[in-house]
């Protein structure tokens, strides 16, 4: 995985950016282009949020100049096109607090306070877990062949694999292995998938083994303590089938929340959104918010990676203006800045 250029500053900048996933990545070079200084606080210790985390394997299909790039590709490449203008990375550290101090914002993080004349939220989808079947029976086979994040298609070599679930990560995992596991079945509760429509299409005509209206009811182990055989079972008949399994993963979606940032003062929009107006300000003077974590108003959130884009340099035009009240909102063409 790509590693960023860290180093310390104890100085305030103009603009503090909490999240390095591809929002918070972007907003760090357009702020560049825009000639303001720049933190970047992430809990994780490198960058490339979701995309680091959940599927650095998978590829991405909706990356304007892109017909398809792997994750970690994309996060490579936003690094590398975010460190031209040499932020000032702080990774491994979780933003937990923000205050206002005379003309400045204080960002307190578990490590200590970074100070900004602006902040943009960029937290993707706040702090989020793997939503777990519940059932002891069947946790407690992880790290024994069980998988709720995978990371890496190495573990499924040759395997055969059972995967559970309907939506974007059940199917893109399933697409990106088919020809790198021995077997793969996927099951599903229903017969409406919550995946791509053109993924889903996909995923019918490949060579994985698609079983709907069929649930999870049980792992047996092999001798050695590892998942050798599932027991799965149609919800309409109750009929059930043992099939012959290395691994198994669960992808049954994520809990969202927007953790410490709900006591910052924010006006939010249920549990994990922040509310920002067409310019991607919050209701606190100086700090927006962009990419995932936001509900715009009058529209319905569109939780993509081109919309994080452009909402992030929004966000950082109008944080220009905000610093300097002579600036101008469209600051020209990027090939005309690079020039100045």
């Amino acid at each position: 995985m790509s590693e960023a250029p860290v180093r310390e500053d104890a100085g305030p900048v103009d603009l503090v950016i909490i999240g390095a996933g591809p929002t918070g990545l972007f907003g760090a070079f357009y702020a560049g282009l825009r000639g303001l200084s720049v933190k970047v606080i992430d809990a994780l210790p490198q960058p490339g949020g979701q995309l680091a985390v959940l599927y650095p394997e998978k590829f991405i299909y909706d990356v304007p100049g892109h017909p398809k790039i792997l994750a970690k590709d994309l996060v490579r490449l936003l690094v590398e096109q975010a460190s031209m203008f040499n932020p000032i990375f702080c990774l491994g550290e979780r933003a937990v607090g923000l205050r206002r101090e005379d003309a400045l914002w204080a960002v307190e993080t578990d490590r200590g306070i970074h100070r900004a004349r602006t902040v943009l939220i960029a937290a993707g989808i706040g702090a989020f877990q793997p939503n777990r079947i519940g059932k002891p029976e069947i946790d407690q086979y992880e790290g024994r062949g069980l998988y709720y994040v995978v990371t890496e298609r190495r573990p499924f070599r040759n395997k055969r694999l059972l995967i559970v679930g309907g939506g974007d990560t059940a199917v893109d995992w399933a697409l990106n292995l088919k020809d790198f596991a021995a077997h793969i079945t996927l099951i599903h509760r229903r017969d409406q998938f919550r995946a791509h429509p053109g993924s889903v299409a996909e995923l019918m005509r490949s060579g994985v083994e698609v079983r709907l209206f069929h649930e999870l009811k049980a792992l047996h182990p092999g001798p050695d303590g590892w998942i050798r055989e599932a027991v799965i079972f149609d919800n309409r008949t109750g009929e059930e089938t043992v099939i012959p399994v290395d691994a198994v993963i669960m992808s049954l979606g994520f809990k969202a929340d927007l953790g410490p940032i709900k006591g910052w003062g924010l006006e939010t929009v249920g549990s994990r959104y922040i509310k920002v107006n067409a310019r991607m300000e919050t209701n606190l003077p100086g700090v927006y918010a962009a990419g995932d974590i936001t509900a715009p108003e009058g529209v319905e959130p569109l939780n993509l990676i081109v919309i994080g884009f452009a909402q992030a340099a929004t966000a950082v035009n109008y944080a220009a203006t905000y610093i300097n009240p002579q600036a101008k909102v469209f600051p020209g063409h990027s090939s005309e800045m690079r020039l100045r």
